[in-house]
C-alpha cells in the first residue's frame, strides 16, 4: 500500500511529532526501589574511566562530553551515530545510508563504505576495542553512560587514534536484586522492547542479564511500487557476571550477541536522471519520503537474497571479554582479554532507481583477538603512574560487490583477505610539582603489520590478475605532555601538547590495484578550563584547540594506464584545523536543568596537488590509455565538514498531585557542509525532540509520551553524485 501523502504526514506530525509518538511505559522493580524521581537542586559528581581509572569528570584535564545511560532515549541517541546531536565538534555519518558509520571529531576523520580501514576514532565497549566501526551499529541498550574525549588518544587506550575515543560502559551486576523493563511504540510502527534482570547468584558472584529488540519504523517508501522501506529488526542480548575470586582478584566477564537484519536508506534524486542506455527520465523527487529500488537477478543470486527484497542487512557480531583486576598492594593490575566476530551482509541501492545503475553488496567476515595488560598506581600520592601493553590480531575477509552505470549486467567484485598484527606499549603518568600544579607525560610506541591479498577487481566473474598480497606497516611513537593547575577547589585549567597516529591502510573497492596509503600523523596543541560555581549550580567547561596535520587521508582519485580513473584513499601532505569548544550546564532554580554546547572549527589544505579527474579525462584517448595526468593546486581549500554545532536541552521535574512530572526537550543544529562527491551544498538543518514522562510518587514505574524531530525537518547529511 503506498506510504500516506503529505497532507496525512503534516497532521501526524502535528499530533504526534514527525518521527514519532509514543505511549512509553518504564518498570523498574528493585528490592531498592527508587520511589520518587529525584529534582535537581545543583549538579551531580559524574564517575568516569576516562583514563583508566575511576575519577570525578571534572578533574579529567582533556575535553570530554557524557551521555548518561538514562539519557540515551530522551535525547533521542537510539543507535551511535546520534550521538553527534550532543557532543560538539562531532558528525557520524552512515556512508551512502548503509551500516558503515564513519566518526569524526574535531574535523578528524574519513567519508569511506568499505569495511577494512581503521577508524580514526576509537570506539570502545567495557575497554574493548572496536577496531571496525561497522561493528558498532547494533543497538545501544543498558548502557550506564557514553564518554566521548575530543582530540589524539594512545597513551591510555588499546589503540592509537587521531580524532578522539568513544566509550560506551555498559551496567555492571548489582549487588541487590533488580529488575526493569521499558517498552515503547510509536508511528510507523515503530516499537522497542528492553529488559534487564541483576542480583546476586551466589556468595561472591553477581549477574546481569539484559536483551533488547527494535522492530518497525519504516518511513520510506517506493516511487514505482509503494513498498515501505526503514523498519528496524534488530535483537541483542548480553550477559555480565562479576566475580570476587579472592579479597584482592576480581573478574569481570561479559557476552553479548546481536543480530540486525534492518533495512537500508534509499536514496532520493534531486535532479532529473536517465539510466545509462535508456530513453526513460525519472523526474527529481519532490516528495522527501521517495525513493526507489530493485535488486537484479545476477546480484540477487550472489548475495542470497530474492529480487524482490529490500536494500538492507543481515549481520550478526558475536563479542566475548573477560577483566581481570588485581590488588597487588603497591599497584593494580588489569588483564582485558577479548575476542569478536562480526559477519557483515549488506545490500544497498545507491542509485535510488529501479535500474542496475550501481546496487552494491558488501560482505566482511570479521575475527579480532586482542590483550592489554597495565599497572597502575592505586593514587594518593604526588606521583601517578600507568603503564600497559596492548596486541591485537585481526582478521578481515570480505569483498564489495556491484553492477555499476554502463556495464550492463555484469557484476563488478573486489575481494580480499586483510590480516593485521599490532603491538604497543605506552605509559601515562602525573606528577604533583605543587599543591596546584601538575605535570602530565605520556609516551606510546606502536609496532602494525597490514597485508592485504586480493586479484584485483574482476569484471563479469573474470579475474583481474593473479592474487598479490600488499604490505604496510606502522612504526610510530605518539604521546602527550601537559600541564593542569587548580585555579580554586571548583576549577581546573589545563594545557599540552599531543601527537597522535593513526594507521594506514588499503583501498578495497573499484580498484585494480591496493596500493596502500600512508599513516596520517596529528600535532594537536589543546587548552582548556572545566570549573563549577555559584555553589556547584553552574558548570562551564570550555576548550580551544588547533592541529597540524600531516598525510591526512581523504578520498582521492588515481589513473591506472589501461582502466582509467578509479575512487582510492589518498595522502594529504600538510592541512591544519582550529576551533573550540563550550559546553554549559546550569540550575537556576531546584528541579530545572538546562545544557547547551556549542562547537566551532576552521581547517585548509596547506600544501595538496591533487589529481584533476575531469582535465585527465580530457587529455585523454576516451578509451585509454591514460598517459596524461592533470593536477590543480588545492592548497587554501578548506576542509570539507560542518564549521558550526550547537546542541542543548531543558529539563524539569516537580511534584504534583502525588505524582513526579518531568517535562524536557533537546534541540541541535548542524552548520552547512560542501559536499566533494555532488560538487554542491547541504544546507544545515536544526532538529528538536521533546517529551513528558510522569509517575506516582511512591510507585516504580512512569508513562510518557516523545517526539523525535519535532518540528518535522528534512536533512540530509551526505549525497554522492558519481552517477551525475
Amino acid at each position: 500500500m503506498r506510504a500516506p501523502d503529505r497532507l496525512d504526514a503534516a497532521m501526524k506530525a502535528l499530533l504526534f511529532g514527525a518521527s514519532g509518538a509514543v505511549l512509553l511505559a518504564s518498570l523498574a522493580v528493585s528490592a531498592q526501589a527508587q520511589a520518587t524521581q529525584e529534582q535537581a537542586t545543583r549538579l551531580d559528581e559524574i564517575v568516569v574511566t576516562a583514563q583508566r581509572r575511576e575519577e570525578a569528570a571534572q578533574d579529567v584535564g582533556q575535553a570530554l562530553s557524557l551521555i548518561a545511560g538514562d539519557a540515551l532515549e530522551e535525547r533521542a541517541v537510539l543507535v551511535i551515530n546520534d550521538i553527534e546531536n550532543v557532543v560538539p565538534n562531532m558528525e557520524v555519518d552512515s556512508q551512502f545510508g548503509g551500516g558503515q558509520p564513519q566518526f569524526r571529531i574535531r574535523g578528524i576523520g574519513a567519508r569511506e563504505y568499505s569495511s577494512n580501514n581503521a577508524s580514526t576514532v576509537g570506539v570502545y565497549v567495557d575497554e574493548v576495542a572496536h577496531p571496525y566501526t561497522v561493528t558498532t551499529q547494533g543497538a545501544l541498550f543498558d548502557l550506564a553512560r557514553i564518554e566521548v574525549l575530543r582530540g589524539p588518544q594512545g597513551t591510555l587506550y588499546g589503540r592509537n587514534t587521531t580524532g578522539g575515543a568513544v566509550n560506551l560502559v555498559t551496567n555492571a551486576p548489582t549487588a541487590d536484586a533488580r529488575a526493569g523493563a521499558l517498552v515503547e511504540y510509536g508511528i510507523y510502527d515503530r516499537a522497542k522492547v528492553e529488559g534487564y534482570i541483576s542480583g546476586p547468584i551466589a556468595p561472591g558472584l553477581l549477574g546481569r542479564l539484559a536483551a533488547v529488540t527494535e522492530q518497525g519504523g519504516a518511513w520510506q517508501y517506493n516511487r514505482d511500487t509503494g513498498e515501505e522501506l526503514g523498519d528496524l529488526d534488530k535483537t541483542a542480548l548480553r550477559g555480565r557476571l562479576t566475580w570476587d575470586v579472592t579479597e584482592a582478584l576480581t573478574a569481570d566477564l561479559s557476552a553479548t550477541w546481536s543480530q540486525d537484519r534492518s533495512d537500508g536508506l534509499g536514496f532520493r534524486l534531486l535532479g532529473p536522471y536517465t539510466p545509462s542506455g535508456s530513453t526513460t527520465t525519472i523526474p527529481a523527487d519532490t516528495a522527501w519520503r521517495i525513493t526507489g529500488w530493485e535488486l537484479s537477478p545476477e546480484l540477487a543470486a550472489l548475495s542470497g537474497r530474492q529480487v524482490g527484497d529490500n536494500p538492507g542487512r543481515d549481520n550478526a557480531g558475536f563479542d566475548l571479554s573477560a577483566r581481570l583486576t588485581a590488588d597487588l598492594g603497591f599497584a593494580d593490575l588489569t588483564s582485558i582479554t577479548a575476542w569478536q566476530s562480526f559477519e557483515r551482509d549488506e545490500y544497498n541501492d545507491w542509485d535510488g532507481t529501479r535500474f542496475a545503475e550501481s546496487d552494491v553488496w558488501f560482505y566482511n567476515d570479521i575475527d579480532v583477538f586482542s590483550q592489554e595488560l597495565r599497572l597502575a598506581s592505586q593514587g594518593g600520592g604526588r606521583f601517578d603512574w600507568l603503564v600497559g601493553a596492548h596486541y591485537a590480531d585481526e582478521a578481515n575477509d570480505g569483498g564489495f560487490v556491484t553492477q555499476f552505470r554502463g556495464f550492463g549486467a555484469d557484476l563488478i567484485e573486489t575481494a580480499y583477505v586483510q590480516d593485521v598484527r599490532a603491538v604497543g606499549v605506552f605509559t601515562h603518568n602525573s606528577y604533583a610539582l605543587t599543591e596546584r600544579l601538575s605535570l602530565i607525560g605520556g609516551l606510546r610506541y606502536e609496532y602494525e603489520e597490514r597485508s592485504l591479498t586480493s586479484t584485483g577487481t574482476s569484471v563479469g566473474g573474470v579475474p583481474a590478475g593473479p592474487k598479490i598480497t600488499y604490505e604496510t606497516d606502522l612504526s610510530e611513537v605518539s604521546g602527550r605532555v601537559g600541564l593542569e593547575y587548580d585555579l580554586s577547589d571548583d576549577a581546573l585549567l589545563y594545557a599540552g601538547v599531543a601527537r597522535g597516529v593513526k594507521s594506514g591502510g588499503f583501498t578495497t573497492y573499484n580498484a585494480t590495484s591496493a596500493t596502500p596509503f600512508r599513516p596520517e600523523i596529528v600535532i594537536a596543541y589543546e587548552a582548556g578550563l572545566k570549573s563549577d560555581w555559584l555553589d556547584e549550580r553552574l558548570r562551564l567547561n570550555a576548550a580551544v584547540f588547533f592541529y597540524d596535520y600531516t598525510d591526512q587521508q581523504v578520498q582521492g582519485l588515481e589513473y591506472d594506464r589501461e582502466v582509467g580513473r578509479l575512487g582510492k584513499i589518498t595522502n594529504v601532505p600538510e592541512s591544519h584545523i582550529l576551533g573550540g569548544e563550550i559546553e554549559l550546564t546550569w540550575v537556576p532554580v531546584d528541579g530545572l536543568t538546562i545544557s547547551q554546547s556549542l562547537g566551532y572549527k576552521d581547517g585548509e589544505y596547506d600544501e595538496y596537488d591533487a589529481i584533476d579527474g575531469a582535465a585527465t579525462d580530457a587529455a585523454n584517448p576516451p578509451d585509454g590509455p591514460w598517459d596524461v595526468i592533470i593536477t590543480n593546486d588545492r592548497s587554501g581549500e578548506q576542509l570539507q565538514f560542518p564549521p558550526l554545532t550547537y546542541a542543548g536541552s531543558v529539563a524539569y521535574d516537580w511534584l504534583a498531585a502525588g505524582w513526579d512530572w518531568r517535562a524536557e526537550s533537546n534541540y541541535s543544529y548542524r552548520d552547512e557542509l560542501y559536499s566533494v562527491t555532488s560538487s554542491s551544498i547541504i544546507d544545515d538543518y536544526w532538529l528538536v525532540n521533546a517529551s513528558v514522562s510522569a509517575g506516582p510518587a511512591d510507585a516504580n514505574w512512569r508513562v510518557g509520551v516523545w517526539a523525535r524531530n519535532l518540528f518535522d525537518e528534512y536533512y540530509e547529511e551526505t549525497r554522492n553524485g558519481f552517477n551525475g
